[in-house]
């Protein structure tokens, strides 16, 4: 088993939502953490309540997409603290619509999905995990450092009507465990960098919190526990897979039983 105390974790998307969520529930046992985000005044918000539950934290701007971004992140982390022991991409973004739309009384397609509106949500949830991990995968093996790469895929990687783009990107992450697990275990690095996702259903997060009461009911009623999955309760997951070194290459749900009720 693995120690949190004293470990360090490098959290993209972690100025909010499942991102927050994960970097307070570690250095609330003792971990430190950086976290990054694109968006500056909400990471300095972030930085100011983790660090008042005594957090030792460091915080990066950072655009995942970019790849000096993304160096930036990885390097913060092992000049500040020495060590990278779990990384955590969970910036994204959505931007839902159908791939084509036929007019209701005419048949012919009227609006279709842009180029921009799929390739926005591709480089930033598949291309933006890819480099992330790929800096930080990078640096823990220069600095023979153990720990996990823990993806945030999504039970809409089975496939959601109106998300082609965001479902395409978290159906390519929840297959990255399996091949990278693969990769590490040729290069006799298996035992100390393991690889897993987790796919967490309906999250309360600000976007489902902003939703109206009826569009809010209608989705409870499709998850079979009753509720809107607590952010808390993913990043307890995350850091039970991070201790556990038994656990790798597999997606693991955090869904109230979604998929038992969804109709997609």
């Amino acid at each position: 088993m693995l120690e949190i105390k004293d470990s360090v974790a490098v959290i993209t998307g972690g100025a909010r939502g499942i991102g927050f969520a994960i970097a307070e529930h570690w250095v609330k046992q003792g971990g430190k953490v950086v976290i990054g985000d694109i968006l500056v005044d909400i990471l300095k918000e972030a930085e100011k309540k983790l660090k008042a539950i005594g957090g030792q934290v460091a915080t990066v701007v950072c655009d995942v997409t970019k790849e000096e971004d993304c160096a930036k992140l990885a390097d913060t982390a092992i000049e500040k603290f020495g060590k990278i022991n779990l990384v955590v991409p969970c910036a994204g973004i959505i931007k839902d619509g159908m791939m084509v739309s036929p007019d209701k009384e005419t048949g012919k397609v009227t609006r279709k999905m842009s180029l921009d509106q799929f390739k926005m949500v591709i480089d930033v949830n598949l291309t933006g995990v890819f480099l992330t991990i790929r800096e930080c995968a990078e640096r823990m093996i220069n600095n023979k450092c153990k720990g996990l790469l823990c993806l945030i895929s999504s039970t809409g990687s089975l496939g959601t009507a109106g998300q082609i783009n965001y479902s395409s990107t978290k159906a390519a992450v929840s297959v990255m465990p399996k091949v990278l697990t693969a990769e590490f275990m040729r290069r006799g690095l298996g035992g100390q960098i393991r690889c897993v996702a987790i796919a967490p259903g309906y999250v309360n997060t600000d976007i489902l919190k902003g939703m109206n009461k009826e569009a809010l009911a209608k989705i409870n009623a499709d998850i079979p526990i009753g509720r809107l999955i607590e952010p808390e309760e993913v990043a307890q997951l995350a850091c039970d897979l991070y201790k556990n070194e038994a656990l790798a290459a597999e997606v693991y749900c955090c869904s109230g039983g979604l998929r038992l009720s969804s109709k997609g």
